[in-house]
């Protein structure tokens, strides 16, 4: 058997001869190589119409939204009148009075002093009394009177009666009132803003 440094060393010379060669400098003759415009003119406006398209459709989107608050803006201002409303409502209905005006109207009479019965011993406290439709409680206040100064007395104003004129007897008063009154009138004329300077 061989040794394996042998070998080792007489190879160690042939890859250094290899190395060198490789290592040799030549002249390469330049060469323009074009590129292809084709796919640069592709992507450039692919990208552009991409752009264009994304832009629209963000466009679309945001007119969308807009349309969608002003509906809900709307709808928001509808439900606080429709809520104030019915808060008035309730208000009208919770009003003591009214409940009081329809409790009267149903029959109901305002009860007098309770009496109490002690049921250990049977003693009554207070004085019992049946509850008295004529004695009703008055729900709606007055209303107040008006001072004199706001309601002063009628000014009554007597006018005397027109005479007749003794020409005018077939027409009356009114015909010559008619007639002297298209005489009389006379078409005014309309008064012109004098110019100030």
């Amino acid at each position: 058997m061989s040794s394996p440094v042998p070998q080792f060393r007489s190879r160690v010379p042939r890859i250094a001869e290899v190395a060198v060669e490789r290592a040799r400098l030549t002249v390469v003759p330049r060469r323009r190589v074009r590129a292809a415009r084709m796919p640069f003119v592709a992507l450039v406006s692919m990208v552009l119409l991409g752009g264009v398209v994304g832009l629209l459709l963000f466009n679309t989107s945001m007119q969308q939204a807009s349309f969608a608050a002003t509906a809900l803006d709307g709808q928001a201002t509808r439900l606080a009148a429709r809520e104030q409303l019915l808060e008035m409502e309730l208000d009208r209905l919770r009003n003591p009075q009214r409940i009081a005006a329809a409790a009267q109207r149903l029959g109901m009479v305002q009860a007098c002093t309770p009496a109490f019965l002690t049921l250990g011993t049977g003693e009554i406290t207070g004085q019992p009394c049946a509850a008295d439709p004529a004695g009703r409680f008055p729900i709606w206040p007055a209303q107040p009177q008006k001072p004199a100064v706001l309601d002063p007395a009628p000014n009554v104003v007597e006018v005397a009666a027109t005479p007749v004129i003794s020409g005018d007897t077939d027409h009356g008063a009114a015909g010559n009132a008619a007639r002297g009154g298209r005489k009389n009138q006379q078409p005014q004329q309309p008064q012109q803003p004098q110019n100030q300077r």
